[in-house]
């Protein structure tokens, strides 16, 4: 006790800082009623208040606080006085340094009411952050929180680990520093969780806000370390037992690259000792209970209670802890560090042999030896693992071997010796495998590239004293000597730092030095050396050791004394405490000695990795060896007679340096690396000893602020200006004390001198800087005083003021009523009086009026001649002026002029000079150059390259000409082939030139007509019986007609009366459908809101997987590039790909001829629909299927698809000679019938095409289904015959085709000469014909003009017969054309089939296989191939039923009208067409000079990248603002519209994927230009209402004119590219919101937060150490930002979206989502910054937040929902300004409806009162708001959010806003260059 009594006397001597106040000064503060600290037994310190004045005496009264006891305070000396307290102001500050009064009962009571009442752990001291260990799991560690502290400054926001990190970042980022953060503390302090959430803000930074590979692998190094390297202990379950530091690397980009651990002192006794309720490593413990799992059955683990290394705790099991789920996490971890699975479970088969180790008995022998049970299992089992022999471990486990000059002898190791030669050995293998994995572990955290800059971690030990100090407490305080060392040195370099740059007089500042106490360690001939020399002789020990250090250094070195009671132990004064040092097993401890005969038998194991373990290394313990490979050292204590220290005796030891000495070495190397650094401390405390949540034990909390440096910072800062002011801040809180004329508002420094020298007369109690006031300790509470006195004076005379005038009013009162009285009496006499004023002022006016009259006049006189005296003067000086300027102009021209040409000649003359320079220095480059290739060129490997090049060049030119000859030889077949088919066709030409010719001939036509007259009177009679039948026939017509039109109008009227009953009945069902719509539409719109904020959610996280899927694609094809690259098509993309997806679902679309469910398109058409298409089969589901086919089967099937293609073609082609063949009639019922009989032709095509479909979906179903598995990979017969029969076959059917044709030809010619004989036959003279018919009389052969009626009778039918002819060469030329298809068709399966050759020649060749597998191998092949034909014939075959479907529709449409009646817009339909032909034919039409436009632009295919880049990739904002709004997407809908019109599904699809894509390039590209993205999103959403509005469909034609109605799409259903373009907007939507919100992010805090718009309102309080922060962003930006501010930037805004008519609907959803951002930025900096939760910022911010509303009214945005999203904010500035009583609970809770629970207790307990005036809020206050709202809560649903999400989005929604634009009304203009484009 006595011993305590003297540690803590002596601490108190040391951390004793009182203020010295003067004499004088101690009167003014220890006076009745001020309040003190006194010292307590159990709680440290107690508050107090004095009861009487102090004057000098020995006592003084006075009265403990909490008790209310009065008692006498002794006071020995006047420089002993009690501490001051802080005003209540002060209390709870965030910066410890702040505090007026700096001494350890205010630290401690600081960190206790800020801990306990706030809930704060975390809290600044100057540099240092002190982090108490709350004992549970905090949300304050979020990624929200990881964003709020991003970028900011750190004395802006509350104290966090964040704050700290994100200073070291921002140092290391903007001076490229290296920085280091030095967590330290007891264990249990939570430093090891510190240090993770450090390490995890550095991966969140620096991978740009997502974890990238080497952020997972930094961050998955944490469950390695703490398996192998942490174990429960008394004070903590998860305590760290070795330390670490890790260097993250970064790049110049401040981007992650890799990391490095360093280790230091594992605790190997660990592994084979443990104190009660301990445990060892984890990972024992997750091997355990992982033991049921297969893989570790081998290893024949068991409970931890049965292994002796893990069951002396006795505890193996801690609360809440899962070890088989642990071990799982450390395993995923090591895989993702590249440490493969076998190396895995080879280091956990290490760590079983180690439990088993521990399980082997070593028992007494006979004499002094030790011996092995023969049937010890774990043994055996330990010795499998390892994989050594048994019987050599069981040998030299309990011998060892002594190597003498002629001999080696063998001797026996006594039971004390093998068991710990055993424990040695075991904490050996830990430790080699302990560094093993951190060696791993720094291997896969290595990066190539270069680092430029580090941040470090270093999680260490913190001061260690228990009641029986060893070896290792007394490394861990030498190593937290040298930590404190450079600790105090960077504190007093900051305080040396801040007076210089504040040119401010200081002295130097005393501070406690721990240089002696470190040189007593580390200094030569000290602790180590004595130890380490004491460890090399033979005979040393523990208590020689000892008296050495007694003789040494007792009485010589103040911080070393030694017991009274013991001559085997030593006393160190350390910084933080004295402690006693046992130096038993000290030398064994720093010699940690494993015998050699040990490591060989380890050497010699089985296993790869545990002989490398144990390897020999070259020098791995000199001093050069890194700080990680430090050896640790046990903690057990070794047995006395067990020691083995002669280092003569050879092979018996591992010689190697002592721990103690590379402690010291890897220590000095860290030091280094600190002191290169800049650091930052982390200072963790331990509240308690019982690990329970939010307990403060003051005594264990004192002890650790001692040990830990933070009351040295705050002794250090108190003895200089710990108290630190600027100038505005400091006039604005004392201006009170200042009197009118001291005050100069332009100058605030000479303010502050004023009062200053007037209030506070010892000038060495202040100092003036530069730009701050620097005040000694307690200066600041005694301004407080004063300005609490003054206050206290204004207001005694505020209440005179008051009182005054009430009795002035009771005065004024009793005089009314006298005065009343008085008042009559005193009215005649004035009544009087006024009468003879009246008179006398009337007099008086009427001189008035004289006088000024005549001294007006005299006075423009005067005037009038000075005005022309001073235009004179003033005129002739102007005219000088101007003079003497233009000679000034004049010279200063000609001076300018000279000295341009003078610069121009000097600088020619330099350039000349350094070309010359340049030229000579580059020709005697290329002469060297020129040397060196000539003397290459003359070498003979350069000879020989060349040849090999030209050899291969040869070989590779001579193939392409062998290749180029074989396509001439059938260039030229070809070619020789179309000569003889061209001699054909012209032997047709002149055969029928020879017809025309003969027909031609006059005197053969003579001879016809005698032979025709006879006929010609038998057609004669025969033309009239057929016109009297024909004139029946129309009467019959007519009367048919009649009839339809009396059916039609019959139907009209029973069709007109069937409207009128429907429209009755649907009046009475209207109501009632009404009503259930609304109910259903409410419900879908509640619906449809979540779907679309869903939707957008998907679409926004689609596309950021997009943008990670680019980057990842180029990165791939950066890895991929030197060894080739893979080709991707080059018409997909990712967004085509996404909008082909979404508009294609083949599974959903079906196609019915006759479904009721088609909607009108504008036209009369019907909604274009798809046909299912069948699923692309994968590769592997073909490979598998292909090699169980039958391949007769499979051959017979395609070729039989094959006939039905061809059967199918040659009913297309029927059918349009059909069309061309059929004629058009003229009159009504030619239509009708011929319309009829098209109509049932196409019927019959249909027929036929549907019956073909059906043959091929049954082949095609048979292929699936008629395959054969129970074959194998045998074939059919057919199948082997294939190849030998292929080419054959296909020959012969091209011979067979081609000789049909040839015939038909020549029949065909055949039947031209017969028509030429019987017209030579015909013709005969006109005297025949007289001869024979008129009996040779001539002159009546033609009497009646029968000749001429022949003659044109004749000429029609060679008409006739010319038509016939001309339609034989169009056959003959389709047969041609046909023929050669089949030849290209052939050609180019004879080519594959040659290659299979080729491949089945070059497989038999190489491999040389069996008949049986040479079938098989050529048949796979071709199967893959005819497959592949297969799918495009499928494709073929798709294509052409679409064609036909169309067709089919257009002929439904067809019929349908003709049934209407609408014969005359069919009529004209077919004139139209006519019209075209003919104009496709070359006849030359007439143009009309008023062109009527159809809305459309007609492009080229070639034309489409051109138009896409110059009206999206190349439009610039300005010239879109001058243009009609939207009219770029106009231009592009007017080109869809034109295909729609031709019906182009490819041309369409590739436009809007190309737009799509151009428009997704264009904002990519440009996404920092807000009036780029704004434009595009206006086009976008244009473009959507645009397809929307032209759909045809009729919820979007409401609003539409006739002439819209017409430009509606005709053919194409664009609904689903609507579903993408909307898309496409809420992307580009969120894009500019992205951008805008990194625009006004810095504003918001600025605007709302820290804008003064009423002056003088706020008074601030002084800001700690931390309020100068060197990395502040205001002092390196510049920039300050304030509600003008933000307002610009919203009306910038607002101006962008007005000139780019963005919809009014969307700009709400805009500034809805910008005011929410800013609300909740503002509500979250308000939460985590204490210096902002007063009353007067309430009204501050109530105020900036009233300018923002006024902005939305002014804008006519206040119906957005813009100002709803303010109400959190502004629900916290009425909550500041609120009154804070018990009666005003419930009105709080009902104010603050949109603030979570967690939101308004944070504000409430920052709360901090500016002034004394206010009053904290009680913690029982806030207790009730807390039940008061859990019970509101509860009924609503509870949120428990602390900071609002910023990332919040609102669903967007695109209303429908259709354009009164018609689409024929736009011009292209010139600016755009769309030349290209032609308007139709």
């Amino acid at each position: 006790m006595e011993k305590l009594r003297f540690a803590v006397s002596d601490i108190y001597r040391r951390f004793h800082f009182q203020t010295f106040l003067k004499d004088s000064e101690i009167s003014q503060v220890y006076v009745k009623g001020a309040r003190i600290w006194v010292p307590d037994e159990e709680k440290v310190w107690v508050g107090a208040e004095l009861l009487e004045n102090y004057t000098g005496q020995k006592t003084i009264r006075i009265q403990i606080e909490d008790s209310a006891e009065e008692r006498d305070y002794a006071i020995k000396d006047k420089k002993r006085l009690p501490h001051l307290r802080n005003p209540e102001i002060l209390i709870g500050e965030n910066d410890l340094t702040s505090l007026s009064y700096l001494n350890e009962p205010e630290v401690l009571y600081n960190l206790q009411v800020r801990f306990l009442e706030r809930n704060c752990i975390y809290t600044y001291c100057g540099i240092v952050l002190v982090a108490i260990n709350p004992y549970q799991q905090l949300p304050i560690y979020g990624n929200e929180l990881i964003q709020m502290y991003s970028g900011q400054d750190m004395g802006t926001m509350d104290p966090h680990i964040f704050a700290v990190a994100e200073e070291a970042f921002k140092l290391m980022s903007r001076f490229d520093k290296n920085q280091s953060i030095i967590v330290s503390g007891e264990s249990g302090a939570g430093k090891t969780v510190s240090a993770k959430y450090a390490m995890r803000y550095f991966a969140m930074v620096g991978g740009s806000q997502a974890e990238t590979q080497v952020e997972q692998k930094v961050l998955a190094s944490n469950p390695i370390m703490e398996a192998i390297g942490n174990a429960k202990t008394t004070r903590n379950d998860n305590s760290s037992r070795f330390g670490k530091y890790i260097e993250i690397s970064f790049s110049k980009n401040n981007a992650i690259i890799g990391a490095h651990m360093r280790t230091y002192l594992l605790e190997k006794s660990r592994v084979v000792f443990q104190a009660a309720e301990e445990r060892n490593y984890h990972i024992f413990y997750q091997l355990c209970a992982s033991r049921d799992r297969p893989e570790f059955k081998k290893f024949c683990l068991m409970s931890p209670d049965d292994f002796y290394y893990t069951s002396h705790g006795m505890a193996p099991e801690i609360d809440g802890v899962d070890d088989a789920e642990d071990m799982l996490s450390a395993r995923d971890a090591l895989t993702m560090l590249g440490i493969t699975e076998k190396d895995q479970m080879m280091i956990f088969q290490i760590q079983s042999a180690v439990l088993h180790f521990g399980n082997v008995k070593i028992r007494e022998a006979d004499g002094e030896s030790s011996e092995i049970k023969k049937d010890d299992k774990h043994l055996s089992i330990m010795c499998k693992l390892l994989g050594i022999e048994e019987s050599q471990m069981r040998m030299w486990l309990c011998h060892k071997k002594i190597v003498t000059v002629g001999e080696v002898l063998t001797k026996p190791l006594t039971l004390t010796q093998a068991s710990f030669a055993q424990d040695a050995l075991a904490k050996h293998i830990y430790a080699q495998t302990f560094n093993w994995i951190v060696e791993k572990i720094n291997r896969a955290l290595h990066s190539n590239t270069k680092s430029t800059k580090f941040i470090g971690v270093l999680d260490i030990y913190g001061f260690e004293t228990f009641e029986v100090n060893s070896f290792e407490q007394f490394c861990i305080n030498y190593a937290n000597e040298k930590l404190q060392q450079i600790f105090n040195m960077h504190v007093f370099k900051l305080e040396q730092e801040e007076y210089v740059r504040e040119a401010i007089e200081w002295s130097f500042i005393d501070f406690y030095d721990n240089q002696p106490c470190i040189d007593l360690i580390e200094s030569k001939l000290g602790i180590l050396d004595l130890l380490d020399e004491e460890c090399k002789m033979p005979k040393g020990s523990d208590e020689n050791w000892c008296q050495k250090l007694y003789d040494k250094h007792l009485g010589k070195a103040k911080h070393f004394e030694k017991p009274r009671m013991s001559r085997s132990a030593f006393i160190i004064n350390h910084f933080a405490d004295r402690v006693e040092y046992q130096a038993d097993g000290f030398l064994e401890k720093n010699r940690d000695t494993v015998l050699e005969d040990h490591i060989n038998i380890l050497r010699a194991s089985e296993f790869e990795l545990v002989a490398e373990l144990f390897e020999e290394k070259v020098d791995p313990n000199e001093k050069k060896s890194r700080a990680g490979s430090a050896t640790t050292h046990p903690m057990r204590q070794a047995p006395k007679g067990g020691r083995s220290n002669k280092k003569t005796v050879g092979s018996q030891q591992v010689q190697k340096a002592t721990v103690g000495d590379q402690f010291r070495e890897s220590l000095k190397k860290l030091m280094e690396t600190l002191n290169a650094t800049t650091p930052h401390y982390i200072r963790c405390i331990k509240p308690n000893d019982i690990k329970e949540a939010f307990i403060f034990d003051p005594k264990r909390a004192v002890e650790q602020l001692r040990a830990c440096g933070v009351l040295e910072t705050i002794r250090i800062s108190a003895a200089g200006y710990p108290s630190r002011w600027t100038y505005p801040e400091f006039f604005q809180r004392y201006r009170v004390l200042a009197r009118s004329k001291d005050i100069d508002r332009s100058d605030h420094k000479k303010t502050c001198e004023n009062v200053l020298t007037k209030v506070i007369q010892d000038p060495d109690k202040y100092r003036f800087g530069k730009t701050k006031i620097f005040f000694r300790a307690g200066q600041v509470a005694y301004l407080e005083k004063l300005r609490s006195d003054k206050l206290k004076a204004c207001g005694i005379m505020i209440q005179k003021h008051v009182k005054g005038w009430l009795a002035r009013r009771r005065y004024q009162r009793i005089t009314k009523s006298v005065t009343l009285l008085q008042k009559y009496g005193r009215g005649l006499l004035a009544r009087r009086h006024a009468k003879f004023l009246r008179e006398t002022f009337a007099a008086t006016r009427i001189q008035k009026q004289w006088k000024g009259y005549r001294a007006r006049r005299e006075y423009v006189k005067v005037r009038k001649a000075t005005v022309v005296i001073q235009s004179a003067i003033r005129g002739y000086f102007g005219r000088m002026l101007f003079k003497q300027e233009l000679h000034e102009h004049r010279a200063i021209t000609i001076q300018k002029m000279v000295r341009s040409y003078l610069a121009r000649r000097r600088y020619k003359r330099v350039m000349r000079g350094i070309v010359l320079l340049q030229s000579h220095y580059r020709r005697r480059r290329a002469k060297k150059q020129l040397k060196v290739l000539k003397i290459e060129a003359k070498s003979v490997e350069h000879i020989k390259n060349v040849n090999k090049g030209l050899e291969n060049k040869i070989i590779q030119l001579q193939q392409r000409l062998d290749a180029k000859n074989k396509e001439g030889m059938s260039i030229k077949e070809q070619e020789v082939y179309i000569k003889q088919l061209k001699g054909e066709l012209e032997k047709l030409r002149s055969s029928n030139e020879e017809g025309k010719r003969s027909s031609n001939k006059v005197s053969e036509l003579m001879q016809q007509i005698k032979d025709l007259q006879e006929e010609l009177s038998r057609e004669r009679e025969e033309k009239q019986v057929l016109i009297t039948k024909s004139e029946e026939m129309v009467k019959e017509h007519t009367q048919m007609l009649s009839k339809l039109a009396e059916e039609k109008c019959q139907l009209k009227e029973q069709l007109e009366e069937a409207n009128l009953k429907l429209q009755q009945q649907e009046t009475k069902t209207d109501d009632e459908m009404k009503k259930k719509l609304e109910e259903t539409n409410a419900l879908l719109a509640a619906e449809f809101d979540s779907e679309r904020s869903h939707h957008q959610r998907l679409v926004k996280e689609h596309a950021r997987l997009q943008q990670r899927l680019e980057n990842l694609q180029s990165e791939m094809a950066v890895m991929n590039s030197p060894g080739g690259h893979k080709r991707t098509p080059s018409d997909i993309s990712a967004i085509s790909l996404e909008s082909y997806t979404s508009s294609v679902s083949p599974d959903e679309v079906k196609y019915d001829d006759e479904g009721p469910e088609e909607k009108d398109q504008g036209y009369g058409t019907k909604k274009k629909k798809k046909a299912p298409a069948p699923p692309a089969p994968t590769a592997n589901a073909m490979e598998k299927e292909m090699k169980n086919v039958d391949i007769g089967l499979v051959l017979k099937l395609q070729n039989k698809v094959k006939e039905l293609e061809r059967q199918r073609t040659e009913l297309e082609e029927k059918l349009e000679r059909y069309e061309e063949e059929t004629p058009q009639g003229t009159t009504d019922t030619a239509v009708i019938s011929d319309s009829a009989f098209n109509a049932l032709k196409m019927q019959e095509l249909q027929n036929e095409n549907d019956k073909l479909k059906r043959e091929v979906n049954k082949l095609m179903k048979s292929i699936s289904e008629n395959v054969s598995f129970e074959r194998g990979g045998t074939n059919s017969p057919a199948g082997k015959e294939f190849m030998d029969t292929k080419v054959e076959d296909q020959m012969k059917a091209f011979r067979e085709q081609f000789t049909a044709m040839s015939d038909e030809i020549e029949r065909r010619r055949e039947e031209c000469l017969q028509l030429r004989a019987m017209l030579a036959e015909k013709s005969i003279t006109t005297h025949a014909i007289a001869k024979e018919s008129y009996g040779g009389m001539d002159d009546i052969v033609n009497e009646d003009n029968e000749l001429a009626l022949a003659y044109r009778t004749q000429k029609e039918l060679n008409r006739l017969l010319e038509n016939q002819l001309q339609k034989t060469e169009k056959d003959a030329k389709k047969k041609e054309d046909k023929l050669k298809r089949e030849i290209r068709d052939l050609k180019h399966e004879n080519e594959a089939a040659q290659k299979v050759i080729n491949q089945y020649n070059s497989i038999t060749r190489n491999l040389q296989l069996g008949p049986e597998a040479k079938i098989e191998a050529t048949m796979q092949h071709e199967i893959t191939r005819l497959t592949s034909e297969n799918l495009d014939l499928r494709e073929k075959a798709d294509k052409q039923s679409d064609q036909i479907r169309k067709l089919k529709k257009m002929l439904k449409v067809y019929a349908k009208k003709l049934k209407d009646g609408d014969v005359a817009e069919i009529e004209a339909e077919l004139e139209r067409d006519d019209k075209q032909k003919k104009s496709d034919d070359g006849v030359a039409t007439v143009k009309h000079l008023d062109r009527t436009y159809m809305g459309m632009l007609e492009y080229k295919k070639e034309d489409e990248a051109q138009l896409i880049k110059c009206l999206i990739l190349d439009l610039k904002p300005k010239l879109a603002q001058g243009l009609l709004p939207g009219l770029p997407s106009y231009l592009l809908f007017m080109c869809v519209r034109h295909t729609d019109y031709i019906n182009d599904d490819e041309k369409v699809r590739t436009l809007l994927t190309n737009t799509i894509n151009g428009i997704k390039k264009c904002v990519k590209k440009h996404s920092k230009e807000l009036d780029r993205v704004i434009m595009w999103l206006a086009n976008t959403c244009r473009l959507l209402h645009t397809l929307k509005q032209y759909s045809g469909e009729k919820a979007f034609q409401s609003e539409n004119t006739p002439r819209q109605n017409e430009h509606c799409l005709r053919n194409f259903d664009l609904s689903e590219y609507r579903q993408v373009f909307s898309d496409l907007a809420v992307w580009i939507y969120q894009t500019m919101i992205k951008y805008m919100e990194e625009v006004i992010q810095p504003m918001v805090v600025s605007a709302l937060l820290e804008h003064e718009a009423i002056a003088g309102l706020t008074a601030s309080k002084p800001a700690g150490m931390r309020g100068r922060s060197s990395s502040s962003a205001h002092e390196e930006e510049g920039r300050e930002f304030s509600l003008d501010s933000l307002v610009k930037a919203l009306n910038k805004y607002v101006q962008i979206l007005s000139q780019h008519a963005v919809d009014p609907e969307l700009v709400k959803q805009v500034f809805r989502q910008l005011y929410y951002y800013i609300g909740s930025n503002a509500l979250n900096n308000l939460l985590l910054r204490k210096d902002m939760c007063n009353w007067s910022k309430g009204m501050q911010i109530r105020y900036n937040l009233s300018h923002l509303e006024q902005w939305l009214r002014d804008n006519k945005l206040n119906e957005s929902g813009a100002q709803s999203t303010l109400e959190p904010i502004t629900q916290a500035s009425q909550l500041l300004q609120a009154r804070k009583s018990d009666a005003d609970v419930d009105s709080i809770c009902e104010m603050c409806s949109k603030l979570t629970t967690p939101q308004i207790v944070k504000i409430l307990n920052l709360y901090t009162p500016v002034d004394e005036f206010e009053e904290r809020v009680p913690i029982s206050f806030i207790r009730k708001i807390q039940e008061r709202l859990k019970s509101v809560k509860r009924e609503e649903g509870e949120d428990n959010t602390l900071l609002m999400d910023t990332k919040f989005t609102f669903p967007v929604t695109f209303p429908f806003n259709p354009s009164s634009v018609t689409l024929d009304s736009i011009d292209i203009p010139e600016s755009l260059h769309l030349d290209f484009l032609t308007r139709v």
